[in-house]
Protein backbone atom coordinates (compact mmCIF):
# COMPACT_ATOMS: atom_id res chain seq x y z
CA UNK A 1 0.00 0.00 0.00
CA UNK A 2 1.55 3.25 -0.83
CA UNK A 3 0.46 5.30 2.45
CA UNK A 4 2.48 2.34 4.36
CA UNK A 5 5.37 1.92 2.43
CA UNK A 6 5.59 6.40 2.45
CA UNK A 7 5.24 5.64 6.29
CA UNK A 8 7.82 3.10 6.61
CA UNK A 9 10.28 5.19 4.10
CA UNK A 10 9.90 8.34 7.18
CA UNK A 11 10.88 5.69 10.02
CA UNK A 12 14.26 4.92 7.86
CA UNK A 13 14.60 8.41 7.63
CA UNK A 14 14.07 8.68 11.11
CA UNK A 15 16.05 5.69 11.86
CA UNK A 16 18.94 7.11 10.30
CA UNK A 17 18.56 10.46 12.23
CA UNK A 18 18.89 8.87 15.50
CA UNK A 19 21.74 5.82 14.64
CA UNK A 20 23.60 9.31 13.32
CA UNK A 21 23.04 11.20 16.49
CA UNK A 22 24.16 8.00 18.26
CA UNK A 23 27.36 7.42 16.65
CA UNK A 24 28.38 11.17 16.89
CA UNK A 25 28.03 10.45 20.83
CA UNK A 26 30.61 7.79 20.28
CA UNK A 27 32.60 9.77 18.58
CA UNK A 28 32.53 12.48 20.76
CA UNK A 29 33.78 9.62 23.53
CA UNK A 30 36.35 8.91 21.62
CA UNK A 31 37.57 12.28 21.18
CA UNK A 32 37.19 13.19 24.47
CA UNK A 33 39.26 10.23 25.51
CA UNK A 34 42.04 10.76 23.23
CA UNK A 35 42.24 14.44 24.17
CA UNK A 36 42.31 13.23 28.08
CA UNK A 37 45.90 11.17 26.89
CA UNK A 38 46.91 13.90 25.13
CA UNK A 39 47.07 16.23 27.76
CA UNK A 40 46.90 13.88 31.04
CA UNK A 41 43.70 15.29 32.29
CA UNK A 42 41.96 12.68 34.98
CA UNK A 43 39.09 15.06 34.58
CA UNK A 44 38.48 14.84 31.00
CA UNK A 45 39.10 11.21 31.21
CA UNK A 46 36.31 10.72 33.97
CA UNK A 47 34.08 12.70 31.81
CA UNK A 48 34.06 9.94 29.47
CA UNK A 49 32.29 7.03 31.41
CA UNK A 50 29.23 9.59 32.56
CA UNK A 51 28.85 10.23 28.57
CA UNK A 52 28.75 6.23 27.76
CA UNK A 53 25.57 5.98 30.13
CA UNK A 54 23.82 8.27 27.61
CA UNK A 55 24.59 6.44 24.77
CA UNK A 56 23.98 3.39 26.51
CA UNK A 57 20.49 4.75 26.74
CA UNK A 58 19.86 6.03 22.75
CA UNK A 59 21.51 2.70 21.42
CA UNK A 60 18.52 0.42 23.37
CA UNK A 61 16.07 2.77 21.99
CA UNK A 62 17.76 2.54 18.67
CA UNK A 63 17.24 -1.22 18.73
CA UNK A 64 13.82 -0.75 19.90
CA UNK A 65 12.90 1.27 16.87
CA UNK A 66 14.60 -1.46 14.02
CA UNK A 67 12.76 -4.20 15.85
CA UNK A 68 9.98 -2.23 15.45
CA UNK A 69 10.12 -1.06 11.67
CA UNK A 70 10.56 -5.32 10.89
CA UNK A 71 7.55 -6.31 13.06
CA UNK A 72 5.44 -3.50 11.38
CA UNK A 73 5.97 -3.12 8.01
CA UNK A 74 8.28 -6.37 7.24
CA UNK A 75 10.68 -4.91 5.00
CA UNK A 76 12.52 -6.95 1.89
CA UNK A 77 15.28 -6.37 -0.15
CA UNK A 78 17.49 -3.16 0.52
CA UNK A 79 14.97 -2.11 3.11
CA UNK A 80 15.25 -5.57 5.27
CA UNK A 81 19.34 -5.48 4.76
CA UNK A 82 19.10 -1.63 5.72
CA UNK A 83 17.22 -2.34 9.18
CA UNK A 84 19.57 -5.86 9.81
CA UNK A 85 22.72 -3.27 9.61
CA UNK A 86 21.13 -0.56 11.50
CA UNK A 87 21.16 -3.56 14.63
CA UNK A 88 24.57 -4.44 13.85
CA UNK A 89 25.61 -0.56 13.55
CA UNK A 90 23.80 0.16 16.26
CA UNK A 91 26.15 -2.63 18.60
CA UNK A 92 29.02 -1.49 16.79
CA UNK A 93 28.91 2.13 17.91
CA UNK A 94 27.65 0.82 21.78
CA UNK A 95 30.89 -0.89 21.58
CA UNK A 96 32.71 1.74 20.48
CA UNK A 97 31.62 3.41 23.39
CA UNK A 98 33.16 0.70 25.31
CA UNK A 99 36.61 1.19 23.91
CA UNK A 100 36.60 5.28 24.92
CA UNK A 101 35.63 4.29 27.88
CA UNK A 102 38.57 1.94 28.26
CA UNK A 103 40.98 4.30 26.79
CA UNK A 104 39.96 6.58 28.96
CA UNK A 105 40.90 4.28 32.15
CA UNK A 106 44.37 3.62 30.94
CA UNK A 107 44.51 7.53 29.97
CA UNK A 108 43.65 8.18 33.47
CA UNK A 109 46.39 5.72 35.02
CA UNK A 110 48.74 7.33 32.45
CA UNK A 111 48.42 10.58 33.66
CA UNK A 112 49.70 9.91 37.04
CA UNK A 113 52.77 8.03 35.75
CA UNK A 114 55.89 9.34 34.48
CA UNK A 115 56.15 9.53 30.82
CA UNK A 116 57.44 6.91 28.86
CA UNK A 117 61.29 7.32 27.67
CA UNK A 118 60.51 7.12 23.84
CA UNK A 119 58.19 8.97 21.57
CA UNK A 120 55.03 7.21 20.24
CA UNK A 121 52.66 8.98 18.39
CA UNK A 122 49.45 7.52 19.72
CA UNK A 123 47.84 10.70 18.99
CA UNK A 124 48.21 10.30 15.75
CA UNK A 125 46.63 7.15 15.30
CA UNK A 126 44.09 8.80 17.56
CA UNK A 127 43.28 10.85 14.43
CA UNK A 128 43.07 8.34 11.95
CA UNK A 129 40.83 6.14 14.28
CA UNK A 130 38.68 9.18 14.83
CA UNK A 131 38.97 9.86 10.96
CA UNK A 132 37.50 6.71 10.44
CA UNK A 133 35.02 5.83 12.62
CA UNK A 134 33.55 9.62 11.26
CA UNK A 135 33.28 8.10 7.56
CA UNK A 136 32.16 5.51 8.41
CA UNK A 137 29.19 7.03 9.44
CA UNK A 138 29.35 9.05 6.79
CA UNK A 139 29.50 6.22 4.40
CA UNK A 140 26.42 4.62 6.33
CA UNK A 141 24.38 7.84 6.15
CA UNK A 142 25.20 8.76 2.18
CA UNK A 143 25.50 4.78 0.93
CA UNK A 144 28.22 5.47 0.08
CA UNK A 145 30.49 2.34 -1.33
CA UNK A 146 33.46 4.44 -2.00
CA UNK A 147 33.85 5.58 1.25
CA UNK A 148 33.33 2.61 2.90
CA UNK A 149 35.96 0.62 0.69
CA UNK A 150 38.35 3.95 1.86
CA UNK A 151 37.40 3.41 5.25
CA UNK A 152 38.23 -0.06 5.41
CA UNK A 153 41.93 0.57 3.55
CA UNK A 154 42.58 2.65 6.26
CA UNK A 155 42.26 0.46 8.67
CA UNK A 156 45.89 -1.48 7.49
CA UNK A 157 47.56 1.53 8.78
CA UNK A 158 46.31 1.26 12.06
CA UNK A 159 47.10 -2.43 12.01
CA UNK A 160 50.69 -1.33 11.23
CA UNK A 161 51.02 1.20 13.96
CA UNK A 162 49.59 -0.61 16.52
CA UNK A 163 52.31 -3.48 15.75
CA UNK A 164 55.10 -0.81 15.43
CA UNK A 165 53.93 0.74 19.11
CA UNK A 166 53.27 -3.01 20.34
CA UNK A 167 57.07 -3.47 19.48
CA UNK A 168 58.62 -0.71 21.05
CA UNK A 169 56.97 -1.13 24.27
CA UNK A 170 58.28 -4.43 24.69
CA UNK A 171 61.39 -3.03 24.13
CA UNK A 172 60.78 -0.23 27.04
CA UNK A 173 60.28 -3.18 28.94
CA UNK A 174 63.20 -5.00 28.21
CA UNK A 175 64.73 -2.10 29.12
CA UNK A 176 63.49 -0.13 31.74
CA UNK A 177 62.15 -2.26 34.33
CA UNK A 178 60.68 0.82 36.35
CA UNK A 179 58.35 1.60 33.58
CA UNK A 180 56.52 -2.00 32.74
CA UNK A 181 53.28 -0.77 34.04
CA UNK A 182 53.44 2.21 32.12
CA UNK A 183 54.22 0.41 28.77
CA UNK A 184 51.85 -2.60 29.55
CA UNK A 185 48.80 0.37 30.03
CA UNK A 186 50.09 1.82 26.79
CA UNK A 187 50.04 -1.29 24.83
CA UNK A 188 46.42 -1.37 25.82
CA UNK A 189 45.26 2.04 25.07
CA UNK A 190 46.89 1.24 21.47
CA UNK A 191 44.76 -1.87 21.25
CA UNK A 192 42.14 -0.31 22.21
CA UNK A 193 42.58 2.03 19.40
CA UNK A 194 42.96 -0.69 17.10
CA UNK A 195 39.80 -2.29 17.82
CA UNK A 196 37.53 0.84 17.45
CA UNK A 197 39.53 1.06 14.02
CA UNK A 198 38.17 -2.30 13.54
CA UNK A 199 34.77 -1.39 14.19
CA UNK A 200 34.52 1.59 11.74
CA UNK A 201 35.92 -1.05 9.38
CA UNK A 202 32.90 -2.93 10.33
CA UNK A 203 30.32 -0.49 9.88
CA UNK A 204 32.25 0.19 6.71
CA UNK A 205 30.77 -3.79 5.31
CA UNK A 206 27.58 -3.44 6.55
CA UNK A 207 27.38 -0.53 4.41
CA UNK A 208 28.80 -2.71 1.52
CA UNK A 209 26.35 -5.40 2.55
CA UNK A 210 23.66 -2.83 1.94
CA UNK A 211 24.07 -1.78 -1.11
CA UNK A 212 25.42 -5.31 -2.44
CA UNK A 213 23.61 -7.86 -0.21
CA UNK A 214 27.29 -9.73 -0.19
CA UNK A 215 28.38 -10.75 3.55
CA UNK A 216 31.59 -9.83 4.11
CA UNK A 217 33.61 -10.78 7.41
CA UNK A 218 36.64 -8.48 8.88
CA UNK A 219 39.10 -11.06 10.48
CA UNK A 220 41.12 -9.20 12.96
Amino acid sequence: MPGQAHHMVRELEALKRNLLHVGKLALEELSKALESYRTRSVDLASEVAAADKVLDAKEVRVEEECLRIIALHQPVAQDLRYVASALKINQLIENTGDTAVNIAKRSKFLATRPPLPIDVDIAGVGVRVVDMFDRALQAFVQLDELGAHEVIEMDNEVDAAYRNITSKMIEVMEQHSDQVEVALNTMHLVRHLERAADRATDISEQVLYILSGDISRHTE
